[in-house]
């Protein structure tokens, strides 16, 4: 088995994937890594985040007893909201979902294929509390970024050939983030490169921990 090493923690991938980020973009996290990521906007840039259960423009999570419990995103977490906030019926937010006025989503995946298809939702035999609105998010938002860790717990690969897992979405993916690396693709029809290193990650030890045919 390949020796452990360190490589990003959840909040450096979370800041790592916000630097895709502009000005200007409407944008939703998934459940997870992904939400670290509306702490991590850069300063000075106006993004809002969108969220499949009717609110648009949401803030910062609350400090320890500012907590709304009636105020939530679509992982049940709770949030604040800004002077811009706006609230609407789920039909409108996956109107604007599926219409293609979401910029971008950061999702997190259980496994991503070779291929840019993405395993996000059901382990099969384990309870699922429902696919949530990633279906969608892959299928009607402009450009899909997954953070996930590079391995499973009991270290198997999450970036590989082909999905073993119930498939999201076919041909989706544009960038991986992981703990120990960043995979791009420039469209859906050329391979995904490996583009960033985490610190004191190499190479050797990216292709070490994945089986997914990927170019250099």
């Amino acid at each position: 088995m390949a020796a452990e090493i360190k490589g990003w923690d959840r909040n450096q991938m979370a800041a790592r994937a916000a630097q895709e980020l502009q000005d200007g973009y409407y944008v939703n996290l998934g459940i997870g890594i992904p939400t670290l990521v509306a702490n991590n906007i850069p300063e000075g840039m106006t993004v809002t985040l969108q969220s499949e259960n009717g609110m648009l423009g949401i803030g910062p999570f609350p400090y320890e007893g500012e907590e709304d419990a009636d105020l939530i995103n679509a992982g049940k977490q709770t949030i604040s909201e800004l002077p811009s906030s706006s609230y609407f019926s789920s039909a409108d937010s996956f109107a604007m979902i599926r219409g293609g006025h979401i910029d971008l989503t950061v999702l997190g995946a259980m496994e991503v294929a070779e291929n840019g298809d993405i395993a996000n939702w059901m382990i099969p035999g384990k309870m699922v509390k429902g696919m949530g609105g990633a279906m969608d998010l892959v299928a009607g938002v402009k450009k899909i970024i997954v953070v996930m860790e590079h391995t499973s717990k009991n270290g198997d690969p999450k970036f590989i050939p082909a999905c073993t897992l119930p498939l999201t979405g076919k041909n989706v993916v544009d960038m991986i983030v992981t703990d120990l690396c960043v995979f791009q693709r420039p469209d859906h029809k050329s391979p995904f490169r490996l583009v960033e290193m985490a610190p004191g990650v190499t190479a050797e030890d990216v292709a070490a921990r994945t089986t997914a045919h990927y170019a250099a």
